[in-house]
């Protein structure tokens, strides 16, 4: 046998061995280099696997870094090719879906700590601001959520026109907003302040309660209902309940035009 094949026998053996490693004690069983080596396997036939899983992990920092890395910083790394980097994908983004599925199908929100878990593995990670909107029945149950756009937030009453719009069409009862600061600081901003505002007037409007703004961050969060600002907010609205709002957005600019009545 040559000293190739025996490379190639020993590296079938050691993957054969963290194989059943995981498949008797689960995932819990391997280290975090082992885990990334197990995945590149399944692109990498016959190939000893530990050197790239282990300068991923380096390079990365973290298995989450490693799944969240755009393919073309996956293969970078000598050892891991457009196939191993699919699968790495594949595995994050197939993760992210089930957690989104599965709330989706069972949750309750009763707090802001129960919308950024629902929200923030499809949100924390993202290079540009989204905008998601859950619209919820009268117990808070989530009915569906949305993006509603992507970019930087500025004021646009064609978005809050669109909101209410759907609202309305899924007869929901109460809303949650909630959009992601791509540099990991969820401190609201000036324009976020201003347009929870709106939100809260407007929905006010037509008697759909905002529950909540929450901004996502790195491993943190900020929610206008903790703070106390949507209380703020609405007792502001209750005072002028109509005028101060569309007198606001005239000044702005803008003309409410078709939107709900």
């Amino acid at each position: 046998m040559s000293p190739k094949e025996k490379d190639f026998g020993a590296a079938d053996g050691h993957r054969g061995r963290l194989r059943e490693r995981f498949l008797e004690r689960g995932l819990d069983a391997l280290r975090d280099d082992e885990i990334i080596e197990l995945l590149l396997t399944l692109g990498t036939p016959r190939r000893d696997c530990k050197a790239p899983a282990r300068e991923l992990l380096d390079k990365m920092g973290s298995l989450r870094r490693v799944f969240e890395a755009p393919v073309e910083e996956l293969t970078r790394i000598k050892g891991v090719g457009p196939r191993n980097a699919m699968t790495v994908r594949l595995i994050h983004e197939v993760a992210r879906k089930y957690l989104e599925t599965r709330m989706a199908e069972s949750t309750f929100l009763s707090g802001s700590s129960d919308v950024y878990d629902y929200l923030r593995h499809s949100m924390r990670d993202l290079d540009v601001e989204v905008f998601k909107v859950i619209y919820l029945d009268a117990r808070h149950a989530v009915m569906s959520i949305e993006g509603l756009f992507t970019g930087t937030m500025t004021y646009n009453v064609i978005y809050l026109r669109e909101l209410l719009r759907k609202a309305l069409n899924c007869n929901a009862a109460a809303i949650v907003v909630a959009h992601n600061h791509p540099s990991g600081d969820p401190s609201p901003s000036p324009e976020d302040k201003a347009l929870t505002r709106d939100i809260v007037f407007s929905t006010s409007l037509i008697d759909v309660k905002l529950v909540d703004h929450v901004i996502v961050g790195e491993d943190c969060f900020y929610s206008f209902a903790d703070k106390g600002l949507i209380e703020v907010y609405l007792r502001e609205f209750r005072r002028n309940p109509s005028m101060t709002f569309f007198k606001e957005v005239a000044e702005k600019g803008v003309t409410w035009g078709d939107g709900v009545q």
